[in-house]
């Protein structure tokens, strides 16, 4: 490492001049590729991915993706003659749009589609979740096939009954387009390609005509899948907010304007490399769409805080009279190292999501190891080589003008940071106390965690998509906006018989709202849908999918070769999330142990590592607690922007457990080795817990802030997955800083005294040797405080 810095340092035009290059080059390949970014939530082996599966097989070709026109009417009818009027010409205007390739609407006969939408499916099912979910699209075109081969298969004399029945088809079709109390009504608009190829000025026009229609007692909003594209990608202001806060921290730490703002521009420039290279990473890879914000989430936050540990080592180093190369380097060869094996540890969790096997985190896992990766590297290459350029700015006038007064001068732990250490020391079993029953109780919302995924009804309340999804559901039943796809493979005409019989059957089961018309396709294949009396999101649409899946279908099975898959985006979500909860023992059991022994082998006890992990789990329930209570039970979700109260992605414990394990290692790294070079120099365990949390509590809660500063900006983002991991990173920092480091896990090492650094002998010469920081750069600590207690400054009291 000293060798590394020492290049940089020497080389600091080149440095900075290659770090540029690498920006400026990835952003331009970014810029000329394109992004390729997929949200597959597909896994192979569930019933789900089955019925996918067989769709794909038998209705190969597919209409492009849609969005759902609603208006509704608080007085009269929506079938009276000014409201279908404007209506009308409203739709006439939709038709015109680019890329609008079918309007099918209650009103006159269907227009030509790629995919005419069912009966019973007015939102098509596609909820929030962009290219999530083919399976209606499919069966609406199974539909439309099944249709076509009908009627090529009627008698030639036959013409007007056909003309009779597909006159009927219509009429029905249309009537299913209105509510019961004729004040809803929907219209399905058909692209002509699939959400990803959608430019966003397309869905811009769509919602922006929609709009313009409202008012006068009528009310029009648009949802599904297209609306969605046309919220469109932010405007940046959370990153703005948690760096325009972060630099006012470091201001506040460091009392000087070059130091403050090093950290903030060697964090930019590695995340802004890896934000364009998550975009090229889609093109070889399956990368979920907000792969990018959550790598600007971690690489914001780590980025700052790496950079704030190694320029507060260099103002350090000057202050004791070191040069400034020689204060560099000497920078990256301690806390340089502390940096790399905390950003080792963050990367070996969350590529520890890798052996969950799912393609759909497997690109979030590079993607976020790619931003860390980077970030560790700006900050012992890049910064030491703008440390160098500033030179002795990195103090603050003050502390240059009394550094040339008085010269190089002992720093000494004084102030809050001193009186708390002692205070701990003094009172550990209460202390060590309240902050368990602090963990505990915020810890307790986390026993009623519900996985699930969000969809339109989780929209703000002011965002057309929530507004036409409420109308839907208000007009037509909450099951319209997530609809069961039931998909069955059959050998003959007793398969076909049995499949009519299910038709009733499903009618008659309970949680069934209605069930739409069989669709054939190839002879060998058949479709319906099955609108569910409850929401997508609710218990009572997952317990249906259970009762179809374990009851109803068997028993329509029975003495058949029938065989009939339950798919959906309902179905889909909720076998996904079975999948993830099966998996998150063996994957958090692997994080644990990863953590254990990188800090075995760090520190050489076996109770340093126990402890890490424990407390690794209490910040981890702890976090989950409070995004359970504000996301799943909606306290203060609306009033924050969030949206109504919902289900926990099921991906967000995977996820988060990667980031958050690795964050803890972070401060437990930079806490436990001051504590361990001071053990290690005096062998007193109360002076080691003291002096490491007196000398470490300040940067650590300096770096605390910027980070919840940060991962609270990206709420402002008004995404609600992002906002789940800003808000949930930011209580598990908060606690991790403030509750754990600097209370209970001090406590804990003052009640076991020696016990902390105890390594059985065997283990001991059997385990290999490594060390956060090179053995050379560490002071003697008697030197150190040698002068200190001879001018009766040594002791650390209140």
């Amino acid at each position: 490492m000293a060798a590394i810095a020492r290049w940089c340092v020497r080389h600091r035009i080149v440095t900075v001049l290659l770090w540029l290059a690498a920006l400026v080059g990835v952003t331009v390949a970014s810029a000329v590729a394109g992004s390729a970014y997929s949200n597959d939530y597909e896994v192979p082996g569930t019933e789900s991915g089955r019925a996918t599966a067989v769709l794909q097989e038998a209705f190969p070709g597919r209409g492009g993706d849609s969005a759902t026109v609603v208006w509704h009417t608080e007085s009269g009818d929506v079938r009276g003659g000014d409201v279908e009027r404007r209506v009308t010409a409203l739709l006439d205007d939709v038709r015109s749009l680019p890329g609008v390739a079918a309007v099918t609407g209650p009103y006159g006969p269907a227009q030509p589609a790629a995919a005419d939408a069912p009966a019973g499916d007015p939102a098509q099912a596609r909820t929030g979740a962009e290219g999530t979910a083919p399976q209606e699209a499919q069966v609406q075109n199974a539909q439309a096939q099944s249709e076509q081969s009908q009627n090529a298969q009627a008698p030639g004399g036959a013409q007007s009954a056909r003309d009779q029945a597909a006159a009927g088809t219509a009429a029905e079709a249309a009537s299913n387009q209105i509510s019961a109390d004729g004040r809803t009504a929907y219209a399905t608009v058909t692209f002509d390609g699939l959400a990803e190829d959608i430019p966003e000025t397309q869905a811009r026009a769509l919602v922006d005509t929609v709009g313009a229609a409202s008012g006068d007692g009528l009310d029009v909003e648009v949802g599904g899948t297209v609306a969605t594209l046309a919220k469109g990608g932010g405007s940046h202001t959370a990153e703005m907010v948690g760096v325009a806060v972060a630099a006012v921290v470091l201001f506040l730490a460091f009392g000087s304007l070059a130091a403050s703002v090093l950290p903030i521009a060697t964090a930019l420039v590695s995340v802004g490399t890896a934000y364009a290279g998550i975009s090229l990473l889609g093109h070889v890879m399956t990368v979920a769409d907000f792969a990018p914000m959550l790598g600007l989430l971690i690489g914001l936050g780590v980025g700052i805080d790496y950079a704030l540990f190694i320029v507060t080592r260099h103002r350090k180093g000057l202050k004791r009279g070191l040069g400034v190369a020689e204060a560099a380097r000497n920078a990256v060869a301690t806390t340089g190292r502390a940096v790399v094996f905390a950003g080792a540890t963050v990367c070996i969790a969350l590529l520890g999501m890798l052996i969950l096997r799912l393609n759909f985190l497997n690109g979030v896992a590079v993607a976020a190891s790619l931003t860390v990766v980077l970030t560790v590297a700006a900050s012992v290459t890049l910064l030491p080589a703008l440390l160098s350029l500033i030179g002795m700015r990195a103090l603050s006038r003050r502390e240059r003008r009394r550094l040339a007064e008085h010269g190089p001068e002992p720093e000494v732990p004084t102030g809050f940071a001193a009186r708390w250490s002692a205070f701990v020391e003094r009172h550990p079993k209460k202390l060590g106390a309240v902050a368990a029953v602090v963990m505990l109780v915020l810890a307790l919302p986390t026993l009623s965690l519900r996985l699930g995924t969000s969809d339109q009804g989780n929209d703000p309340a002011s965002t057309t998509t929530r507004q036409a999804y409420d109308m839907l559901a208000d007009g037509f039943g909450p099951g319209v906006n997530g609809p069961l796809t039931l998909v069955a493979e059959m050998e003959g005409a007793n398969d076909r018989l049995a499949l009519n019989q299910l038709s009733d059957q499903l009618r008659a089961t309970p949680g069934v709202e209605s069930v739409g018309p069989v669709a054939y396709g190839g002879g060998d294949t058949a479709v319906l849908t099955v609108v569910p009396d409850s929401a997508p999101q609710s218990q009572q649409t997952s317990d249906l999918v259970d009762r179809l899946r374990s009851d109803v279908l068997p028993a329509a099975e029975s003495g058949t070769s029938l065989d009939v898959h339950v798919g959906g985006i309902t179905a889909a979500y909720d076998d996904f999330a079975q999948v993830i909860i099966g998996k998150l023992p063996l994957f958090v059991g692997v994080v644990i142990a990863l953590g254990c022994v990188l800090l075995l082998l760090a520190f050489r006890s076996v109770g340093i590592p126990l402890k890490a992990a424990a407390m690794n789990v209490a910040a981890v329930a702890s976090a989950f607690g409070v995004v359970v209570a504000i996301f799943q039970w909606g306290w203060g979700s609306e009033l924050l922007g969030l949206g109504r109260a919902g289900p926990i992605e099921p991906f967000l414990p995977v996820i988060a457990v990667s980031v958050l394990f690795g964050l803890s290692m972070d401060y437990q790294v930079f806490l436990v080795s001051r504590m361990y070079e001071e053990w290690l120099e005096t062998g007193d365990n109360r002076r080691a817990v003291r002096v490491g949390l007196a000398e470490t509590s300040r940067v650590i809660n300096s770096a605390a802030v910027i980070m919840i500063a940060v991962f609270l900006a990206f709420v402002l983002s008004g995404d609600r997955v992002i906002a789940m991991f800003g808000i949930g990173l930011a209580a598990a920092v908060a606690l991790d800083a403030f509750v754990l480091r600097t209370l209970l896990v001090p406590a804990l090492m003052h009640m076991l005294g020696g016990a902390n650094w105890w390594l059985p002998r065997s283990l001991d010469r059997w385990l290999p040797r490594i060390s956060i920081e090179a053995p050379e750069s560490r002071e003697p600590a008697r030197a150190r405080i040698a002068p200190q207690r001879a001018s009766g400054e040594g002791e650390l009291v209140p």
